[in-house]
């Protein structure tokens, strides 16, 4: 594989039936590193549970939750698919041990626990406090969409998930306290299959840093979907990406060609470290 970003180039060339808008930013000075299509709207499956967690957190830092406050789940919330609570026997858990579950894990049944009790409105209001205009949360997590609901759990640009990411770094989403608690919740995230692959961290011993690098990122997973939006910081050096990809999930599936692309932007984010990367 070609190095650099001309090695993204040449995977993002040999597959052309998949769809990409992909951004990479140096977070410390906003520069843009590497684009295509930037403002192209694609679903984010998981990803925009990233807007659950700036609401939770959000509402922490005006006292309209609070972290140890319990919350118990409901018949309506049960979801497959990603997540431990649907395997656990505990039927209550803290705001902030969901937020956790979320970052770490994805947890389907905690997002839905937590977007009841924060309020879908809510994370309207935010999205729309933190300049987003295409990125959004349309809905809780579904096993089975129907006519009737969303036919997208999100969806959003990567030119502005990487923004969004950037500020984070900065601590200027929604200000320094709520910036944190979000990364905190996302540090520990195991999901290290897209994007950061090339890295070759722990995926489960990476909170704190692992080979000198810190990690935080959110991945999202459907059919036909895969989207990476994160952060990555060496010493003085931080990088921003946002990385969305749709295919047909009718035809041949695509997921090897697509985690082939992100893999490429990792070995790119990769080599602008240098020397950094134990």
């Amino acid at each position: 594989m070609a190095a650099g970003w001309e090695g993204v180039t040449g995977a993002l060339a040999r597959v052309t039936d998949v769809q990409w808008s992909v951004r990479v930013l140096d977070a410390v000075t906003r520069q843009e590193l590497y684009a295509v299509s930037p403002d192209l709207v694609l679903p984010t499956a998981s990803v925009g549970k990233l807007l659950l967690l700036l609401t939770v957190a959000a509402q922490l830092e005006a006292g309209e939750l609070t972290p140890a406050m319990p919350l118990l789940r409901a018949p309506e919330d049960a979801v497959a698919d990603s997540g431990l609570w649907q395997h656990m026997t505990a039927d209550e858990l803290s705001v902030h041990d969901l937020a956790t579950f979320v970052g770490a894990v994805s947890d389907n049944y905690a997002t839905n626990v937590l977007l009841r009790a924060a309020g879908l409105d809510a994370v309207d209001r935010v999205t729309a406090a933190l300049g987003l205009k295409a990125t959004r949360l349309h809905d809780r997590v579904r096993d089975h969409r129907t006519a009737q609901d969303p036919p997208t759990l999100s969806e959003g640009t990567a030119g502005e998930l990487a923004n969004l990411m950037a500020e984070l770094h900065h601590g200027e989403a929604l200000g320094p306290e709520v910036s944190e608690r979000v990364l905190g919740w996302l540090a520990a995230g195991a999901d290290l299959s897209m994007v950061p692959e090339p890295l070759h961290l722990d995926p489960l011993a990476h909170a704190d840093g692992d080979r000198g690098v810190r990690l935080w990122h959110k991945t999202g997973t459907d059919d036909g979907t895969r989207a990476d939006v994160g952060l990555l910081q060496a010493g003085e050096r931080a990088l921003a990406w946002a990385a969305l990809c749709l295919w047909d999930p009718a035809g041949p599936d695509r997921r090897d060609d697509a985690l082939a692309v992100m893999h490429a932007i990792g070995a790119a984010l990769r080599e602008q470290l240098g020397g950094a990367l134990r």
